[in-house]
């Protein structure tokens, strides 16, 4: 009976302390950059397979219980960031502290970029396309030959066999043709002197010049103000 009562008395004992070799991890994390607290960050020790975690409250505190004792590695993620092999020694019914944690990250400062609207245009789906003004036109060695012109202006652009201005992709008749806000056949007869600016569009198009897959060839002419310094500066007066 004796013998029975200390096996049993054994058994007892090695299942209670099986049940409390555990212990808790605590800490605080800390944004690295500015010390401020870092709320809902999570804290997590992983044991063959097994996950142990808890989340930082307001004040950056996190507590992670009942983890078996032993030596482990922690890692903190929050936002996509991790921070990994942060050591922890989880004593048997008592709490390990790692202190405070700073935690730092990974974000990317993007520069403020002004465009100039009078020059540059955003063409939806590509980067922008430099128009061509007046000045560019008058340079041009091909601005008496407009179809020539419009092709140079992007690699989407070419000419068929039989002389007509196609879009990659595209279909025959597709590409659309604005001069001075009004939709018209072409805009190939428009003397290259008469140009303020034109602008080829290949990507998605202002919901103004209408839908196509083709494209659009934008041109406006010359103000009679224009047209009248361009005569002053010519003939000096």
């Amino acid at each position: 009976m004796k013998k029975l009562l200390a096996v049993w008395m054994l058994v007892l004992a090695g299942s209670t302390f099986g049940q409390t070799a555990t212990g808790d991890v605590v800490g605080t994390i800390i944004y690295k950059k500015d010390k401020t607290t870092l709320i809902g960050a999570k804290a997590v020790i992983e044991d063959n397979g097994k996950k142990f975690q808890a989340m930082s409250d307001v004040d950056g505190r996190f507590r992670i219980p009942s983890i078996p004792s032993g030596k482990y590695t922690m890692r903190i993620t929050f936002q996509g960031d991790t921070l990994n092999n942060i050591p922890v020694d989880v004593p048997i019914e008592a709490y390990y502290n790692v202190g405070t944690i700073e935690f730092e990250q990974k974000v990317v400062d993007y520069k403020v970029v002004t465009v100039n609207a009078q020059t540059m245009r955003l063409v939806m789906g590509e980067l922008p396309i430099k128009e061509l003004t007046a000045k560019d036109i008058a340079k041009s060695p091909i601005k008496f030959d407009m179809k020539s012109m419009i092709a140079s202006m992007s690699s989407d652009v070419h000419m068929s066999d039989d002389g007509e201005l196609m879009f990659r992709g595209a279909r025959k008749g597709d590409m659309i043709y604005v001069l001075d806000g009004i939709k018209c056949n072409d805009v190939f007869n428009v003397p290259s002197c008469a140009i303020s600016k034109m602008m080829v569009y290949t990507g998605g198009l202002p919901a103004k010049y209408g839908d196509t897959m083709g494209g659009a060839v934008v041109v406006e002419t010359k103000s009679y103000f224009e047209l009248l310094r361009n005569y002053q500066a010519t003939h000096g007066e």
